[in-house]
């Protein structure tokens, strides 16, 4: 028996296009009752047609722990935080784009869900400022070959981060620099025929 054979009405979120091209923070909605609640996380129709998700990963970092800049391109990103807090950054580096070079930054909470859907060509990084878990799906199977990044700490994108030392992997330690990045530029998106 579906929801509304029952009286429920259909749990709706709100999708919203924020600062760059092709970004779109979804205000999830939660349902509730003495029983606990509801959370609906994802549709694909909420972000964009033509191919849904086919890959589900769990992030957790612990307190200062920061991941990026890195972007792919041809896959997108969404992200759904679980648990704790997250300092956000994005930067559109899509040549052509009509945000092209735009840098934003927001937060995200396990206990505001909020989704976020990050388009191919957007560098994506975030500061846990607490324990931080975060749930995200992918529209393309890991491989590692479609994995690129940028300095975190790269002036060219003037991103004020909550600390100037935080944790690091080796990897986003050795991220290059925003103009090595963009000497040269990829194609972004993936070919429908």
């Amino acid at each position: 028996m579906d929801r509304r054979a029952r009286g429920d009405r259909p749990v709706l979120s709100r999708s919203e296009a924020i600062g760059i091209d092709g970004v779109r923070l979804i205000d999830l909605q939660i349902r509730g009752d003495l029983r606990g609640s509801f959370l609906e996380l994802y549709r694909q129709s909420w972000i964009e047609p033509g191919g849904g998700a086919v890959q589900a990963n769990l992030s957790r970092s612990m307190p200062g722990v920061l991941r990026g800049m890195h972007f792919h391109r041809g896959q997108w990103d969404y992200w759904c935080p679980v648990a704790g807090e997250a300092f956000v950054a994005l930067a559109d580096l899509r040549e052509g784009s009509p945000t092209q070079g735009e840098v934003m930054r927001l937060g995200l909470r396990g206990d505001e869900p909020r989704g976020l859907f990050i388009p191919p060509g957007v560098a994506h990084g975030f500061y846990a400022e607490t324990e931080f878990v975060m749930l995200y799906l992918v529209d393309a199977y890991f491989d590692g070959s479609d994995e690129h990044s940028v300095a975190w700490d790269d002036p060219d994108l003037g991103i004020v981060w909550p600390a100037g030392d935080p944790i690091l992997s080796d990897r986003d330690r050795g991220n290059p620099s925003l103009g090595e990045t963009l000497r040269t530029p990829p194609r972004y998106g993936r070919s429908l025929g």
